[in-house]
């Protein structure tokens, strides 16, 4: 019995410093959370220069619709195409008045991805240019697709998706969603490819796509940092120059993935962004205010008008007519008062006291507006 006692007594404390250790870890482990969910990855922030997509476009005509394509008489360049190309398959159609209204003139957009092969496959967009009312069931013919120097890259052909419909009667008209563009799932092949070597390139510039001098300084931190030479440099808020060491000449791709997978924490300006069209209004955490006070009030006269008819008495000589009753309310807002703000509150209190004071969308806008105009608010405001 003494010895049980013994052995209960020296893993007591144990236990103890167990459990203690256990609840440092999960503190430790709190603590780290915020530190990750606020850094991104190189891949998400920035890009490296010269692997980039490039757009393509073209003119084409769309066939096999059901009376919804272009009138010919309102889209000449419609007739004037359909009218080449079936004399290119041997179809003499000049002089004739054509009435057809199955075919529509379409422009085709397509992204050419970087480093696509010939032979792949990609996705286009074909939207009507004339009074075509929908594209639904229609198959684009071939269509050649330029790039910005003229030179072709692809040729887009196939049957249109449109999510959209149009439904109309005597009385009434339904339309969903645009019926007169469609998107064809791999409707284009690449014909040519766009040379650029990555391989043989000396030096990587990686192009900011937020620019910001703080952010670029971070990413040739932990880019030196990683590659444990000082490699990378910051030469201006957009661009990190990064020298590719003899070892990985040969191995620019696993180097750009090793790069690209750190974790930079980004840095951006103070920055309140309105848009009054529909009344959004988007704050940065950075965004501070300074010791100010606010109060907010609209005076508001409503005018409502009620006439009454007023008729005269049974057998007597008046006549009928309409009396005005007008009735006018006023509502100054006198309950509203005045709130003080003290300097440095932070987004979330600011949004808070502004939502206490009862501001809509549209008078926090205003409001903001006054308070950058008074000099309280430490942030850019920028309309869109």
């Amino acid at each position: 019995m003494p010895t049980i006692a013994c052995l209960s007594t020296l893993f007591g404390p144990l236990r103890a410093l167990t459990a203690l250790a256990a609840v440092l870890m999960a503190v430790l482990l709190a603590a780290s959370v915020p530190a990750v969910a606020s850094s991104a990855r190189i891949k998400d922030i920035a890009d490296v220069e010269g692997v980039r997509d490039n757009l393509l476009i073209g003119y084409g005509l769309v066939v096999g619709l059901n009376g919804t394509g272009d009138s010919l008489n309102n889209s000449p360049f419609t007739e004037q195409s359909l009218t080449g190309m079936l004399e290119r398959m041997g179809v003499n159609t000049r002089g004739t008045n054509m009435r057809t209204k199955n075919v529509a003139a379409v422009m085709v957009t397509a992204t050419l991805p970087p480093y696509a092969a010939q032979g792949t496959r990609i996705d286009i967009q074909v939207s009507a240019m004339g009074d075509a009312k929908s594209l639904l069931g229609g198959t684009l013919l071939v269509t050649p697709l330029m790039g910005a120097d003229g030179e072709v890259y692809a040729v887009g052909q196939g049957p249109i998706a449109v999510s959209g419909f149009s439904a109309q009667g005597q009385g009434a008209s339904v339309t969903r969603g645009v019926p007169t563009s469609g998107r064809i799932s791999s409707g284009a092949i690449v014909e040519r490819e766009i040379q650029f070597s990555l391989a043989e390139l000396p030096v990587l510039r990686l192009s900011l796509r937020n620019p910001d001098f703080t952010t670029a300084q971070r990413v040739a931190a932990a880019i030196n940092t990683q590659l444990r030479r000082n490699l990378a440099q910051a030469t201006d808020p957009s661009s990190v120059l990064v020298t590719v060491p003899e070892p990985r000449r040969g191995d620019v791709v696993g180097l750009v993935t090793e790069i690209e997978q750190l974790r930079v924490t980004p840095d951006q300006v103070a920055r309140v962004v309105v848009d009054e069209k529909s009344g959004v209004i988007v704050m940065g955490e950075n965004v501070r205010i300074s010791t100010v006070a606010i109060a907010q009030g609209n005076l508001t006269i409503r005018v409502t008008e009620t006439p009454q008819v007023s008729q005269p008495g049974p057998f007597s000589e008046g006549e009928t007519v309409v009396v005005p009753r007008t009735n006018i309310e006023v509502d100054a807002q006198e309950d509203r008062r005045l709130t003080v703000m003290s300097s440095g509150v932070t987004l979330q209190e600011l949004v808070q006291s502004l939502n206490a004071l009862g501001v809509g969308p549209r008078d926090m806008i205003a409001i903001l507006q006054s308070i950058k105009a008074a000099g309280a608010l430490q942030a850019e405001i920028e309309v869109i």
